[in-house]
């Protein structure tokens, strides 16, 4: 079953990642960034996400890397591409060039646009 229909309950373990039940986390490092970006629509298409846009290639990816070191910045912002329900992201740490981070949300969460998009008060 592909990930976009039956995500994966908290605390396992699905294709290399992880999931708490709202949030599925998993790395992509090929040879080089062009190769792990594929390796990233590769997955997204056989997980149900064929229909999620996505940079056209890599040079268009590397547009949604924001343009600062300052790590404190990196705290609060996503580095990298977002459209709900995923998240395509570079790491904090700029030496790993052909790593990419892939983070796909559960769409069947309550509220999940408000939480996708931290807009939610939970209390």
């Amino acid at each position: 079953m592909a990930l976009r229909a039956e995500f994966p309950p908290a605390g396992t373990e699905y294709m290399g990642g992880t999931s708490d039940g709202w949030e599925y986390q998993t790395v992509f490092a090929g040879s080089n960034l062009e190769a792990s970006y594929e390796m990233v629509r590769q997955f997204l298409r056989e997980e149900g996400y064929e229909d999620v846009p996505l940079p056209a290639n890599t040079a268009d990816l590397l547009r949604f890397r924001l343009a600062t070191r300052n790590k404190q910045i990196l705290l609060f912002e996503d580095n990298g591409y977002i459209h709900n329900p995923i998240k395509i992201l570079f790491p904090a740490d700029c030496r790993k060039k052909r790593v990419l981070i892939l983070r796909v949300y559960n769409e069947q969460i309550p509220q999940h646009l408000l939480r996708f998009h931290r807009v939610l008060d939970e209390k």
